[in-house]
C-alpha cells in the first residue's frame, strides 16, 4: 500500500495532464473531423519517435482485446458499455471483447487467447491483479503492449500504460467534506461502510478517509464492511445501526451497495444524519438533486477508465503520443480525479453518471 500511494503522488502532475488530454481530445477520426489537423503533427528536437499531436488522425487499423470482470453490478456494467462505446467511435480500432467473468482462470485464458491471436494491444481490468500478473507479464514479452485498468498488477513490467480512479483519493475527498461539514463538533460520530476489506483499493479509501479526518480532530468511530452489492450493503447497515444508536455522518465507499445502505436505513426509521456516497451513480445524484434525501453527496470513481484504457491503447499501439502534452510517449501511469458531488454541482455530473 506505502507504495502503490507514494506512487501515485508522484505521478500525480502526469496524471492530470493525462486525463485532460484525454477529455479535450476529438471522439472521432473520420477523414473530414482530422482534416487541417497537420498544425499539430510534429516530433521531439532530436528524435524521430511517436508523433505529439494528430491523436484521431485514422491509422492503421488495430486489434484490441478486452477483458474486464463480470457486470454484476452498475459500475462494472458501465466500464464495459464505455469501453465499447469509445472503441465504436474509430474505425481503425477492431475490438475484441471476452466475456465478462470473475472466475481468474478463465480470464487468464482470455488473456492467453489474445495473445495466440497477436493482438495489437490488450486493455485488462483484472478480477485480481496479483493473479493476472504473470500473464499480462507474458503478454508484454510477445510485445503486446498491455494497458492495466483499476486493479493493478504486482510488477510494473506487466503493464505499459496503468489507468487508475484515485482510491485514496477518494477517501480523503469524503473526509474532507465531513470535515468540512462537521469540523467544529470534535464530538461528532463518524461511520464508514468500507467495501471488501481484502481488496487494496478498499484499504486505500479507508486510509486516505482516515488521513482526512484526523486533520480536523475526528475519526471513524464505526465501520462495517459490505461487499460491493445491494445485499451486502443492506446487511452490513443494518448491523452498524443497530451498533451505534447515534451517528452524525456515514460514508459508503461503493453506490451500487449503496442502494442497500439506503434500504437498511429506511427500515431502521433512521435521519438523524447525512450520508456520503462513493462512485457517482446516477441513483445516488438523484437522491442528492431531490434535496430530501439522507444522502447529501458523493465521491466520484470514474466508470470511464476503461474507455480511457482503449484510447491508450490506440495511441501505444499506432505509435502515437499524446497531443497535450510536451513528451512524445504516452505516459506510464494516468489517474483520475475523485471529485465532490453535491446539491450545487450535481447538474454537471448527473447526464454521464452510472445507473445502480
Amino acid at each position: 500500500m506505502a507504495r502503490t500511494r507514494s506512487l501515485r503522488r508522484t505521478s500525480g502532475a502526469i496524471a492530470v495532464l493525462a486525463s485532460l488530454s484525454l477529455v479535450t481530445a476529438c471522439t472521432g477520426n473520420t477523414a473530414e473531423e482530422v482534416e487541417g489537423d497537420d498544425e499539430t503533427q510534429g516530433t521531439a528536437a532530436g528524435g524521430d519517435s511517436a508523433p505529439a499531436g494528430g491523436n484521431d488522425e485514422p491509422g492503421e487499423t488495430v486489434t484490441i482485446g478486452f477483458s474486464a470482470p463480470a457486470a454484476d453490478h452498475g459500475w462494472m456494467g458501465a466500464i464495459t458499455s464505455a469501453a465499447q462505446a469509445e472503441a465504436d467511435k474509430y474505425d481503425d480500432i477492431d475490438l475484441q471483447v471476452a466475456e465478462g467473468t470473475n472466475d481468474v482462470n478463465l480470464q487468464i485464458s482470455q488473456v492467453q487467447t489474445f495473445i495466440n491471436d497477436g493482438v495489437d494491444a490488450i486493455v485488462l481490468l483484472p478480477f485480481d491483479g496479483a493473479a493476472l500478473t504473470e500473464i499480462a507479464t507474458e503478454a508484454m514479452e510477445a510485445g503486446i503492449p498491455v494497458i492495466n485498468v483499476d486493479r493493478e498488477f504486482s510488477a510494473p513490467e506487466a503493464a505499459r500504460v496503468t489507468v487508475l480512479g484515485d482510491n485514496y483519493g477518494m477517501g480523503r475527498s469524503a473526509g474532507e467534506y465531513i470535515c468540512e461539514r462537521l469540523g467544529d463538533q470534535p464530538d461528532a460520530v463518524v461511520a464508514e461502510i468500507a467495501g471488501i476489506d481484502n481488496l487494496p483499493l478498499t484499504q486505500d479509501r479507508s486510509q486516505g478517509f482516515e488521513d482526512a479526518l484526523g486533520e480536523c480532530g475526528l475519526d471513524v468511530d464505526n465501520r462495517v464492511a459490505a461487499d460491493f452489492t445491494v445485499q451486502g450493503g443492506e446487511s452490513a447497515t443494518s448491523n452498524l445501526l443497530q451498533a451505534a444508536p447515534e451517528i452524525d455522518a456515514i460514508w459508503n465507499h461503493d453506490d451500487d451497495q449503496g442502494v442497500g445502505v439506503l434500504a437498511a436505513i429506511e427500515n431502521a426509521g433512521r435521519d438523524e444524519f447525512f450520508v456520503v456516497g462513493g462512485a457517482g451513480s446516477a441513483n445516488m445524484m438523484r437522491e442528492i438533486q431531490s434535496g430530501d434525501s439522507v444522502v447529501e453527496a458523493t465521491v466520484i470513481y470514474p466508470s470511464t477508465q476503461a474507455a480511457d484504457g482503449i484510447r491508450l491503447a490506440r495511441l501505444v499501439a499506432q505509435g502515437k503520443g499524446m497531443s497535450d502534452l510536451v513528451e512524445v510517449e504516452v505516459p506510464r501511469m494516468v489517474q483520475l480525479y475523485a471529485p465532490v458531488v453535491t446539491a450545487e454541482n450535481v447538474d454537471q455530473y448527473l447526464d454521464s453518471a452510472f445507473e445502480s
